[in-house]
């Protein structure tokens, strides 16, 4: 059996505790990085407060411009109760309606947005004169060919599933009966002419819009 001298002894251990302290000043200076708002003394600031804003702001305009257009009512206490509602719809909604919180690609998304809502407002004016001259057709029910048709869409995020969704039932002529996280859509046509646009230009324009 043999011993080690005492000294060795309190050498190894000291150099264990610098090693230590070494790994610990590591790791939170790792911690700094990832998080400036953990140094007082850093210079940057925090930024997820400030990129959440601007979302949670235009969701709370766009929802409280729908609410005023669809109650009708401008009384103090709907109006209140409309503010509240849209500020709870806000908060733990926004990032669904505004996926990125980067203010670049918030600002071209909306750019994006705002080219593919005339073109959906042209694309339901054309089916409104569609299924009117359906209706009006001396031979209507020759005209009219219900069915049921399946298509998988390439669109791989929820909004965009859900814009898709929203805007086949917006266009007369077809309605959404069922979609899913696999892009498998559902939908009733009134006719074949109705159906055949889909999916087409209208997933390719949502495609872009969403960036899929």
């Amino acid at each position: 059996m043999s011993y080690e001298p005492l000294s060795d002894k309190a050498d190894l251990a000291q150099e264990l505790d610098s090693d230590t302290e070494a790994a610990l000043d590591t790791d939170f200076r790792s911690d700094k990085d990832l998080d400036p708002g953990l140094d007082p003394g850093s210079d940057m600031e925090p930024t997820v407060t400030h990129r959440r804003l601007l979302p949670m702001v235009a969701t709370f305009v766009i929802m409280a411009v729908g609410w005023v257009i669809l109650s009708g009512k401008f009384d103090a206490f709907h109006l209140s109760l409309g503010a509240i509602s849209c500020a709870i719809v806000a908060w733990f909604s926004s990032d669904l309606l505004f996926p990125s919180t980067e203010a670049a690609k918030f600002r071209i998304f909306w750019l994006r947005f705002l080219t593919y809502v005339p073109w959906l407002m042209w694309q339901i004016f054309k089916a409104n004169l569609w299924v009117l001259y359906i209706c009006f057709h001396p031979k209507m029910m020759d005209k009219i060919d219900p069915k049921i048709i399946t298509f998988n869409s390439g669109l791989t995020t929820r909004i965009a599933l859900v814009t898709f969704a929203n805007s086949i039932t917006l266009t007369p002529g077809t309605i959404t009966v069922d979609v899913d996280m696999d892009g498998n859509f559902t939908v009733h046509a009134l006719d074949p002419v109705s159906a055949s646009g889909l999916p087409g230009e209208m997933e390719r324009r949502i495609a872009n819009v969403f960036g899929d």
